[in-house]
């Protein structure tokens, strides 16, 4: 992996087809999906190449999936991403072991760090012809007659602006995206409520599976991660974040895993710590219009939505895809396609994590959210197979034409 952050330079492209704001999951996918697709394309991130950023790390199947049809799970393996076989769901003293039964070639989940996830989607769209450049920030955005988005201007660490024109500009500049911002992109639907998350790594956990435990009022969990540590995490409404959690992390961290589940608290204390605790306090989930004249969203800055429920990079790729394919053929109508691709499970992900946001459910009502979240990602992976098996470029911009695409599959 090629650690170099660009600065602004020369060599960056006055115009190109497609300009990325926002290199890390979700740009870096998409970028590397539309240069496969044969567009030129520039993506730009105003962090650091291969840098840490909150993150649920659990990849659910559909992610998986895709990572195995673009050819990059084989290369979190070799780097020592171990596979996932096993989850396990607890509710107080009931456990619920899940296998991950092998399908379609996918042997497990996983859930690398982001350093090595958004690195990997950044050498690959690298790889594929994609210009990505670090150290840049979007300062604003060319508008062409009619207000269209034409371009945007960049700002490098020295403050040295260049002006760079493109077709279509992408804001995936995650939750609170300046794309979105300025280009006015309307709320379609929010979320009620929030969760506040605290978590941190642990080595010698012993713990190879998902867990995902819940008790009244709050929730932790355990995630095998890359190069034999764990990511421990507790989640709960967020203003036990102000009074709980704020005037001393590590004390009310422990008090609510024992809290929720007295064995893990047990295993935390003989196992040793690495590094410090991150924590986000809850922000509602929200769904944005997912374009405009001259511009498109993905990720978190067009749908984000509860981290309780795991799903956002999951969400990131797909919707990564989608756009890809929606922006290679040229045509504003296979954008329309994609917001309307894209909702078809957005909705349902944004208002069932947000009820187990509310945390106010019972054992029982808990379990019943899961189990339709469940079938939101039976649905999801159908749909992601079915645009795998739309071999043929036209066959798949077909499939997002007809405005009933792979993703609004239904359960049968």
């Amino acid at each position: 992996m090629n650690g170099s952050s660009a600065a602004l330079a020369p060599a960056l492209p006055e115009r190109v087809d497609v300009i990325i704001v926002g290199a890390r999951a979700a740009g870096a996918a998409t970028a590397m999906l539309a240069a496969r697709g044969g567009l030129d394309v520039l993506a730009v991130d105003r962090g650091g190449y291969g840098t840490d950023t909150l993150s649920t790390h659990a990849l659910m199947r559909g992610a998986v999936v895709q990572l195995a049809r673009w050819g990059l799970l084989d290369r979190l393996e070799r780097a020592g991403t171990p596979l996932v076989r096993r989850t396990t769901f607890a509710y107080g003293a009931l456990e619920i072991p899940v296998e991950i039964r092998p399908r379609g070639g996918i042997e497990g989940l996983c859930a690398p760090r982001r350093t090595r996830l958004d690195a990997l989607l950044v050498d690959a769209a690298r790889q594929a012809g994609a210009t990505v450049a670090h150290g840049l920030r979007c300062a604003g955005l060319v508008r062409g007659p009619g207000g269209r988005v034409r371009g945007v201007e960049l700002v490098d660490g020295a403050g040295r602006a260049r002006r760079v024109l493109a077709d279509r500009v992408v804001g995936a500049d995650g939750l609170r995206s300046g794309i979105a911002r300025e280009t006015g992109a309307a709320i379609r639907r929010r979320g009620a409520h929030a969760s506040g998350v605290v978590y941190g790594y642990w080595r010698g956990l012993g713990i190879e599976g998902y867990e995902w435990r819940y008790a009244p009022g709050a929730s932790t969990g355990a995630i095998p991660t890359d190069d034999g540590a764990t990511c421990v995490f507790v989640s709960f409404a967020r203003e036990r974040f102000r009074d709980e959690l704020a005037p001393d992390v590590a004390a009310g961290f422990a008090r609510i895993v024992a809290e929720v589940s007295p064995g893990l608290a047990a295993a935390l204390g003989r196992a040793e710590r690495r590094g410090g605790f991150r924590g986000f306090p809850g922000v509602p989930g929200c769904l944005r219009a997912a374009h405009g004249p001259g511009w498109a969203l993905v990720g978190d800055a067009g749908f984000f939505r509860d981290p309780i429920t795991a799903h956002g990079i999951t969400d990131a790729l797909r919707d990564a895809e989608l756009l890809a394919r929606a922006l290679a053929t040229g045509r504003e109508r296979s954008l329309v396609d994609y917001e309307q691709e894209r909702d078809a499970l957005a909705v349902e992900l944004l208002d069932l994590s947000d009820a187990v946001a509310a945390y106010d459910w019972s054992p029982e009502r808990v379990q019943e959210l899961h189990r339709q979240l469940s079938e939101v990602m039976k649905r999801e992976v159908r749909g992601l197979e079915a645009m795998a098996r739309a071999a043929e470029p036209d066959a798949a911009v077909a499939a997002l034409a007809s405005g009933a695409g792979p993703l609004q599959e239904k359960t049968k």
